[in-house]
């Protein structure tokens, strides 16, 4: 137990080392899904109005959860792309041959991950004082901060299992690109899904970042919130199932044989 510990604790602080080593990481987290809230909130400030007493003051507030879920997103990427370049310089194989249980590689990688992203999202909740509507609560802050962990913790494993899988990391980001973009479009954070077509309100009815977001929508703005799709507990339940269902499904696949890169 105790080497399975100092496994997970070395693999999470090897994670916040290479971090803080690369400033360009932190530049290229922050600058995309800034630069998105900027074009979008500014580009459609005008064009799309939500009505109601719990509605944001801006088309601004209204994107900022989804941007903060695009980041946490944005940082699984990262904090996991690593696992590809290490499998093939050996690295990787070093660890699965230590006498510790595989599954202390997806706890130490995960949890560096989710640390990562929740630093990030920290960030980007300082711009809360700059926009409108906001109501957050001792609760919905617990509520923000909770979702954002278990958000961080489910892509940063579902990382795991792409990169274990993955022979390169250009296959890697493809893949990646083309599961997660989909998902946060899909997911209330651009646009509410009262007003969406039929086809897309069942998508994202189905879509578990849609929970995430609202959970983060309502712990800044308050239950009910313009855009958020049933209650904060609920939401928050439906994400700790997916969170749940990512970690079994990583550490089934650390259990097999590594792939050949």
């Amino acid at each position: 137990m105790n080497a399975t510990l100092l496994t997970i604790r070395m693999l999470w602080w090897r994670e916040l080392v290479k971090f803080v080593r690369d400033r360009a990481r932190l530049f290229g987290a922050l600058a995309q899904p800034l630069g998105f809230w900027l074009l979008l909130g500014l580009g459609f400030h005008g064009s799309i109005r939500l009505a109601g007493p719990s509605a944001p003051g801006s088309y601004l507030a209204y994107l900022l959860p989804g941007i903060v879920v695009l980041t946490i997103l944005f940082t699984a990427i990262f904090s996991t792309m690593a696992i590809v370049e290490e499998r093939r310089s050996g690295l990787l194989q070093a660890a699965l041959v230590a006498p510790v249980p595989r599954t202390a590689l997806v706890l130490g990688y995960g949890l560096g991950g989710t640390t990562l992203a929740l630093l990030e999202a920290v960030l980007l909740l300082g711009l809360l004082p700059f926009v409108n509507g906001v109501h957050l609560t001792p609760s919905g802050l617990v509520l923000a901060l909770g979702v954002s962990v278990l958000t961080g913790l489910a892509f940063a494993v579902l990382g795991f299992v792409v990169a274990w899988h993955a022979a390169s990391t250009r296959g890697y980001h493809a893949v990646m690109n083309v599961a997660l973009l989909p998902l946060w479009a899909l997911s209330g954070a651009v646009f509410p899904i009262e007003g969406a077509a039929p086809v897309l309100q069942a998508l994202m009815r189905f879509n578990p970042v849609t929970y995430m977001v609202s959970a983060l929508r309502q712990g800044l703005f308050g239950p009910g919130a313009a855009g958020a799709v049933g209650t904060p507990a609920a939401c928050l339940f439906i994400t700790l199932l997916f969170t749940v269902a990512l970690v079994l499904l990583a550490v089934r696949t650390v259990r097999r044989p590594l792939p050949r890169a």
